[in-house]
């Protein structure tokens, strides 16, 4: 009795890790297609709703370059598995704007970029690590291919337009610096000549002493190189005309190797 209760437990056990397999490989197929898929299906009307309701950024686009901001949402969303923590689903409408925030900082660029992020994990609210035993807002994780967004963090980056602190884009930017070092040698999503311009602007901004008066980017700018560009990033989206008279030469560098400017969005 005992042996075919035990053989019972591991047919069963075989069964339920056949039929895992298999939904994890029609997923990760589903994710691999998102190319092919956003092209040939439709963008859900939900998307174009959303996008209209909440996403100023689609909005000031023409109608040509919004149909193409969609499908890359659309293929965004296809190609993520995006992942709930301490809530029971992320949203559709989470998933598009998500992705669109994502899609703005990319939307420039020739190649399709953040691909090696395929994980989307979403806290209702600020979470707290176990390994660093604090609380985050939001973290990139290149072991993992995982992007991580406290919800409320992400939906206040958005809330005021003009702070200088979006979640998304910090994070997007991470993510997108870090894809430059992942695929250094295979269509990397920045020119190296001019990353290293920018490179070199950040270390005067923050080093030299002809730019000791420059309060333009908050403190936190000059802890690393991979903090200056995320920060300054948010700031090319978000105060973008000052951005342009206060630091020019910057602002241009951001412009070449996000391949767009945020005050030219219409034409």
């Amino acid at each position: 009795m005992m042996a075919l209760l035990i053989l019972s437990g591991v047919i069963a056990f075989i069964v339920y890790r056949f039929k895992q397999e298999v939904k994890e490989s029609y997923q990760y197929a589903g994710r691999s297609a998102a190319p092919v898929r956003s092209k040939l299906l439709p963008v859900p009307r939900v998307y174009r709703q959303i996008l209209l309701k909440y996403f100023p950024y689609y909005g000031k686009l023409s109608p040509l370059n919004r149909g193409k901001f969609e499908r890359k949402v659309a293929q965004f969303i296809y190609g993520k598995r995006f992942i709930p923590r301490q809530v029971n689903e992320v949203t559709t409408e989470a998933k598009v704007l998500i992705a669109a925030c994502a899609v703005q900082l990319t939307f420039g660029l020739p190649q399709d970029y953040l691909r090696f992020f395929n994980k989307i994990l979403v806290y209702p609210n600020d979470y707290y690590s176990s390994i660093t035993r604090r609380f985050h807002k939001g973290e990139v994780n290149p072991r993992f291919g995982i992007i991580v967004i406290s919800w409320q963090s992400f939906i206040n980056g958005y809330l005021d337009p003009h702070d200088s602190r979006n979640l998304g884009l910090h994070e997007m930017a991470h993510a997108l610096r870090l894809e430059q070092m992942i695929r250094s040698e295979s269509y990397p999503p920045f020119e190296e000549e001019v990353l290293i311009q920018f490179d070199d602007y950040a270390s005067k901004v923050c080093n030299d002493p002809a730019f000791a008066a420059q309060t333009f980017f908050r403190p936190y700018a000059c802890t690393n190189e991979h903090e200056f560009f995320s920060v300054a990033v948010e700031n090319f989206f978000e105060r973008s005309e000052q951005f342009q008279n206060e630091l020019p030469e910057l602002y241009e560098i951001l412009c070449q190797l996000l391949v767009q400017d945020p005050l030219q969005l219409g034409s």
